[in-house]
């Protein structure tokens, strides 16, 4: 039984180191063309850190993954920071999903209310706000030091996950409705960059949900429960984080037809930056 168990352990691991390596390559990436090489529209913004967080997500827990089998040691610290760059990832993904959904619903309401440079802060306030939130529970709960706080933790804690909760429904519905819109109501061309929207859902809903799991019952499960569970959720994590460049680069890819990376990526932000496929769109330096 002990046996089986430690194979399978070991498979979860590897599998994990494999993953995660994988995914910081296609981030990397992500990151160099958007960053360099392609005009930022207002939703590559978006993705542009969405790759940040998704690559220091997996930075953090191949190196904590490392230091655990180096050293066989399993402090919650590890646990808490790999969790805020998720969390920082879910309020990204959360709003870009919100906002790519307005956009094809009321095009030509959202270009004319839409403030400039909506895309920066609401990144920037992501990167913000959600490390602080994470970090004030994980300090209430006794995962960043031994003693805890009953009340505050419960309290906090509470507030934490409904939140981060709130943010993944808002995330996948957004995703659901884009979807129904395009394929049932409207009847306007189909815009190609909301598969990537309603992939990015389907993602945090099969992948993404059971790390967020570990997260709110963490304070409440046996040791010996999280330690089998936290493994797999990991590894569902790390797909989550991992996929999304694929989903990109298959969002923009033409069959038939050979392109350098950048090209893929670029054709799949192509009608990312427009409004709706009625020929409403922003300016590409309005982000």
């Amino acid at each position: 039984m002990f046996g089986i168990w430690g194979t399978f352990s070991s498979v979860v691991f590897y599998l994990t180191l494999a993953v995660g390596l994988g995914g910081l390559l296609g981030n990397a990436l992500v990151l160099w063309h958007l960053g360099f090489h392609i005009k930022k529209g207002p939703f590559a913004v978006y993705v542009l850190h969405l790759a940040a967080a998704d690559f220091l997500f997996l930075g953090c827990q191949l190196a904590f993954s490392a230091v655990q089998a180096a050293l066989a040691s399993d402090h919650s610290l590890y646990f808490t920071i790999t969790f805020v760059a998720f969390s920082v990832g879910l309020w990204l993904l959360a709003a870009f999903s919100a906002e790519r959904c307005l956009s094809d619903l009321f095009p030509a309401c959202y270009q004319g209310c839409r403030p400039r440079h909506t895309s920066g802060v609401v990144c920037g306030l992501s990167w913000a706000l959600a490390p602080p939130a994470v970090l004030l529970t994980a300090d209430a709960c006794g995962l960043l030091r031994k003693s805890a706080r009953p009340l505050a933790c419960l309290r906090h804690h509470a507030a934490s996950v409904a939140g981060l909760l709130a943010l993944a429904c808002a995330a996948f519905a957004a995703g659901l409705v884009l979807f129904v819109w395009v394929a049932c109501c409207s009847q306007r061309q189909r815009p190609r960059f909301y598969g990537a929207v309603l992939g990015s859902g389907l993602l945090l809903l099969i992948c993404g949900l059971p790390y967020l799991l570990c997260w709110a019952l963490r304070p409440y499960f046996p040791s010996f429960l999280l330690s089998t569970f936290l493994p797999l959720a990991t590894l569902l994590a790390c797909v989550h984080c991992s996929a999304r460049p694929l989903i990109y680069f298959m969002v923009g890819r033409q069959p038939g037809r050979r392109k350098p990376l950048r090209a893929v990526l670029q054709h799949s932000l192509g009608e990312g930056a427009q409004l709706g496929a009625s020929g409403v769109s922003l300016p590409m330096g309005r982000v």
